[in-house]
């Protein structure tokens, strides 16, 4: 065991503490697969990510991302967490100023830019996408404790972590929602009033130790649902996000799209904790 550099980002809130946190050792270096998994359930945040040397010759840096209890190869927050303490400790071929970074992951190399309003990814191709089975989206609708004529829109919107979306018809429908079990991750959106700050609001279930949790804000699913709602032209970009409302957060996800389709998925990140982990 060793001490390694450490720091605990908070991404996509509007202020420090309002958005989702995530851990980030920035010395990933010689440490095993089972080690890192037993630290990310240690520090029992939705994520934990360790920085490594990259493996491909157009990366900047190599990332692994853990859950409590398994690895990712790809999500939103820990990509803009890790990105943005790997530049406060002055990674990289242009150091703290690089206005693009590489990241690759095990979705691939994720490229990341600086916004106005905070870094920004952009969004990979999904994995899986169309309709979901009926039967399947039956006991979704069960779980979410909505009936079926509520359901707008269903989709598999894939890009890594496995998400399902079903889209309601308003916010408050979503903000309402108490569900139960189900054993899949499922983000549920809704739109705003036309003239809101915020066009939707989001929320994400994922099961985890036999019950459902809520994540408070979710950049692989923000970025798989602007991909299914830009392309079924149910939205247009560029547009705002709010998600945590329900959790007392405050997490807002800046959408654009550039003029070849690529979705860029952008927010605020502040380090919260800073220094080293023994592991």
């Amino acid at each position: 065991m060793r001490s390694r550099s450490f720091k605990q980002v908070d991404v996509f809130g509007e202020g420090p503490l309002c958005g989702n946190p995530v851990a980030v050792v920035l010395d990933g270096d010689g440490l095993d697969t089972a080690t890192m998994q037993r630290f990310a359930h240690w520090t029992n945040l939705s994520e934990t990510t360790f920085v490594l040397p990259p493996t491909h010759a157009g990366a900047d840096y190599r990332v692994r991302i853990f859950t409590p209890v398994g690895e990712l190869p790809f999500a939103g927050h820990p990509t803009l967490g890790t990105c943005h303490a790997w530049l406060e400790a002055g990674g990289g071929r242009g150091g703290a100023g690089a206005e693009r970074i590489v990241q690759e992951c095990g979705a691939g190399l994720v490229e990341i830019r600086r916004t106005p309003g905070g870094l920004a990814f952009a969004g990979p191709p999904l994995v899986r996408s169309g309709a979901v089975e009926p039967a399947l989206l039956a006991d979704v609708t069960a779980a979410l404790g909505i009936a079926p004529d509520d359901v707008v829109a269903a989709e598999w919107v894939d890009n890594g972590p496995g998400w399902l979306a079903v889209l309601l018809g308003s916010a408050q429908q979503v903000l309402a929602l108490a569900p139960s079990f189900i054993d899949l991750d499922v983000g549920v959106v809704g739109p705003h009033p036309p003239g809101s700050e915020e066009a939707i609001e989001v929320r994400a279930f994922f099961p985890k130790d036999g019950t459902l949790v809520e994540d408070p804000v979710t950049g692989s699913l923000n970025a798989s649902l602007a991909d299914w709602l830009l392309r079924s032209s149910r939205l247009s970009a560029p547009y705002v996000a709010r998600q945590g409302t329900a959790l007392g957060r405050a997490g807002r996800v800046h959408v654009t799209r550039d003029d070849d389709g690529t979705i860029w998925v952008a927010g605020a990140t502040v380090t919260c904790l800073d220094g080293v982990a023994t592991i």
